[in-house]
């Protein structure tokens, strides 16, 4: 397995070890472990050891200490300062709306570091199937166009080193994330991306109330930011890139500073106060 950070094993049994972890305060034995996750219970502490390590090998979110205690080394990005994390912000464009069997024809994504974009990642993707002429028609990405286009087996190992321990922003993150860890677990099988994500659609919903509706154009042209290829990945991704720059100055002038507060937070509508009625006397 390549040693990307950022790309850890989708065992439910993995995560029950991070969930036991946590309960523990971060350290337990590996024969604890062993039996409340593989429910074997009295195995020998090597045994157990071995048998763990296999479970968590190349993962960096795990340690095993005096050969017997592992520890979750994760940490939580959650309270990390807004100002210290960086972030890429990633639009997608498939030959469908689902996954499987649907696969990705364009990847777009920006890197945003102290409130600036400092890179760019755009590709197109050949999805070793038909685009559809609906999708076509709305893209403008047709089948001639990704017919010399990297597939995405060429393309995810650049892909998780750009973005790194990034936090990943898009505009529907479910329909993006989802995406990429379809596709990246058809390369490597029983995989996913690890980082942390947020919403602009979430996002703006709480700190832009009012607005008509929160697609990419409406908060685009609120903020007068120009879409230049609409239903482009890059275009798009640069759009909510300027979206998500304008959303951290304004959580910053709430005294929003780590991404938990970021996701709470909520900006009054003062159209729907409602004030308390006046004494009559």
């Amino acid at each position: 397995m390549p040693p990307f950070r950022n790309l850890v094993s989708d065992s439910t049994l993995v995560q029950e070890t991070i969930d036991l972890l946590r309960d523990c305060g971060g350290r337990a034995a590996a024969t604890d472990i062993a039996d409340s996750v593989f429910k074997i219970s009295h195995l020998d502490a090597e045994l157990a050891t071995l048998l763990v390590a296999d479970l968590v090998r190349d993962d960096y979110r795990f340690k095993v200490f005096d050969g017997q205690t592992v520890e979750l080394m994760t940490t939580n990005v959650e309270t990390q300062p807004l100002e210290e994390l960086e972030f890429v912000v990633v639009d997608v464009e498939a030959t469908g709306a689902k996954t499987p069997p649907n696969r990705l024809i364009e990847l777009g994504a920006y890197r945003i570091r102290q409130g600036r974009i400092v890179d760019e990642f755009v590709t197109l993707v050949n999805p070793e199937l038909p685009i559809p002429r609906f999708v076509a028609s709305l893209t403008g990405i047709n089948n001639e166009m990704v017919k010399s286009a990297p597939m995405f087996a060429e393309v995810a190992p650049k892909w998780l080193e750009f973005v790194s321990d990034a936090v990943l922003v898009a505009h529907n993150a479910p329909f993006d994330t989802s995406f990429l860890n379809h596709e990246i677990s058809r390369v490597y099988p029983g995989h996913r991306m690890v980082n942390s994500h947020i919403c602009t659609v979430k996002l703006s919903r709480r700190a832009l109330p009012g607005l008509a509706n929160y697609r990419l154009d409406t908060i685009a042209n609120h903020f007068s930011i120009d879409i230049f290829n609409r239903h482009r990945a890059g275009s798009d991704a640069l759009a909510t890139a300027h979206i998500f720059i304008r959303l951290l100055a304004k959580l910053n002038e709430h005294g929003v500073r780590d991404l938990a507060s970021a996701r709470t937070f909520r900006t009054i509508d003062e159209t729907q106060v409602v004030l308390p009625l006046a004494p009559v006397f």
